[in-house]
């Protein structure tokens, strides 16, 4: 097929072709790596469709002169389809290096069980388009927001040309902080803080990049931790309360109370408000089972719009098929009965969870995924039971890490399918492009977990990932390890509260007790910064200039982080 040429002739303008395959590799692979490099860090990812959408204009409409909206939406649906590996696999697989097992896995079998569960998550959740979408027309507001881009072409080039010069910016900045091995600033020192509130700030452009696109959604973080150092510390001076060492002397160093009391605190928070997530979301799984009942009666009528439903039934038994094979070869001691239990487990939950997922953040824009891969991951232990402690923790979070990917691609494929319904793309081929996109995903994102591990180690303060230290966590509770029970059911009951009364509440105020403060107090920079910009240059300038530049803040440091990665290691081997 020449160049230009598209993979269907039926429709007026160019959608499905090769400069958009060609190009969503190319940004997806970027993308998987700057996001997936903030999450190590930051706990949490943020969605790569906008992102997408806006470095496509640049090159599509910018660079090749292509015009067609709907190819430029192509190109962020494969786009994003390979960055929804990033935070699956960001959420899970740390755990086992956390664990101390990293040695003790097969990487290209856990890069396999990626692609099953990502081809899995999409197939389950095609057949809900149409009702999701077209009947309950759920909002799914980050799915309307790619398509205002999409919408506004000449602007869409004016935002990549930003994008690119803050990531310039970005970059270069990193690179001076990596040089000269200065990352930090000791600002409480220099004012005569009291060392137990930590006034110590990040360098990071990133971070400052996420604070402002996160906007008031991250206030809680940042609550959580002005909470901990802020209020607690000073609160336990005041009152003679500080926790004692080994020779009775109070403990008032920051790094030491986080790691005796707010990292566990946190830690509880983030796995309480995950669960309570899930409860929250019963409902919708009722609303779910509807609309799969709705769906499969209508059918018969929308079969031109989607993918050939035969088509999906193989993908499906497949790659079941493919997860179970990886079950059993995961570790010797997963029998063949134990290992179709866990792929029948792991093929039900994505099924379900993936519903769930595409409801909530349909209706809510929050997506309960950490909570639903916690649970998810649970299941599995239990599973185990009775195996080796290595073994059982090795099997069970493989096949975990197969069913996030699966629901982080069955989200991320309703929002786009949101966006194309708005901009008039054909569904079947937004799927096609999906699948396009998703089987790259995982071999990025293993390559760079090991990069990272190998030059940073994964649970360390350089890279702290929070979401897999809250995995490790709750799994070593669960083997009955050596852990703070009582820290972390008292962070657990606090998540959970916070949670019943907001939404995921009890998840990011979790994560600002357990990041080092340092970083809560730079990212508070970037949501200070988008405060003042919507209220003194209005919404519209923050969304058409603040964004984009937030954006390349990220993908600068991003990319310049994974590559000092790269060379560390090279050198180092």
């Amino acid at each position: 097929m020449a160049v230009g040429s598209t993979f269907s002739n039926s429709r007026e303008y160019p959608e499905l072709t090769w400069p958009a395959v060609i190009v969503g590799w190319f940004l997806g692979v970027i993308i998987a790596i700057s996001i997936g490099y903030a999450a190590l860090i930051l706990g949490f990812s943020i969605e790569g469709s906008e992102l997408a959408a806006i470095l496509g204009f640049g090159i599509l409409r910018g660079i090749l002169r292509r015009k067609s909206i709907i190819e430029n939406n192509i190109v962020q649906t494969i786009a994003s389809g390979v960055n929804g590996a990033s935070s699956g696999m960001m959420f899970s697989v740390p755990a086992i290096f956390i664990l101390g097992y990293g040695d003790r896995f097969d990487p290209v079998l856990l890069t396999f069980g990626c692609i099953a569960g990502a081809f899995l998550g999409i197939a389950f959740i095609i057949p809900l388009r149409k009702h999701m979408i077209d009947f309950e027309r759920l909002t799914y507001p980050g799915g309307v927001a790619v398509a205002t881009i999409l919408k506004s072409p000449g602007a869409g080039v004016h935002k990549a040309v930003i994008l690119l010069a803050a990531a310039a910016v970005s970059a270069a900045v990193h690179i001076v902080s990596q040089q000269t091995g200065v990352s930090n600033w000791n600002f409480g020192e220099l004012i005569g803080m009291p060392s137990y509130m930590n006034g110590i700030w990040y360098l990071s452009l990133l971070t400052i990049g996420t604070g402002f696109i996160a906007g008031r959604g991250g206030v809680a973080f940042i609550i959580g931790g002005f909470v901990a150092y802020w209020f607690l510390s000073p609160m336990l001076s005041l009152s003679g309360n500080f926790p004692l060492d080994q020779l009775g002397a109070a403990i008032s160093d920051p790094n030491q109370l986080r790691s005796l009391l707010y990292r566990p605190l946190g830690i509880g928070m983030l796995i309480g408000g995950a669960m309570m997530g899930v409860a929250i979301a019963l409902p919708l799984i009722i609303s779910a089972v509807r609309s799969m009942q709705k769906s499969a009666s209508s059918g018969s009528k929308v079969a031109a719009d989607e993918m050939p439903i035969k088509l999906l039934y193989v993908g499906i038994v497949g790659a079941a098929v493919l997860l179970t094979y990886i079950s059993v070869t995961s570790v010797e001691s997963v029998g063949l009965v134990r290992g179709i239990g866990m792929a029948l487990l792991g093929t039900l939950w994505i099924w379900m969870s993936g519903i769930i997922l595409s409801e909530a953040i349909g209706r809510t824009n929050w997506s309960p995924l950490s909570g639903m891969t916690l649970v998810g991951i649970t299941l599995l232990i239990i599973l185990t039971h009775g195996m080796e402690r290595g073994d059982s923790i090795v099997a069970a979070i493989m096949v975990g890490a197969a069913t996030c990917v699966a629901m982080s691609q069955a989200t991320d494929l309703m929002l786009d399918l949101k966006t194309g319904y708005l901009v008039g793309a054909t569904p079947r081929m937004q799927q096609f492009g999906q699948f396009i996109g998703a089987w790259l995903g995982p071999i990025v994102v293993i390559g760079v977990i090991f990069v990272l591990h190998e030059a940073f180690t994964l649970g360390s303060d350089r890279l702290p990932a929070p979401q897999g230290q809250a995995l490790a966590s709750m799994i070593e509770g669960i083997m009955g390890g050596d852990v703070p029970t009582e820290k972390y059911m008292a962070g657990a009951i606090l998540g959970g509260i916070l949670s019943a009364v907001i939404g995921g509440l009890g998840i990011t105020v979790g994560l600002g007790f357990y990041l080092p403060f340092n970083i809560v107090l730079t990212y508070s920079l970037g949501t200070l910064a988008r405060e003042l910009c919507d209220r003194f240059r209005g919404k519209s300038w923050s969304e058409n200039v603040g964004i984009p530049v937030a954006a390349g803040l990220i993908v600068g440091e991003a990319l310049v982080g994974v590559g000092y990665a790269i060379v560390y290691v090279v050198t180092a081997s």
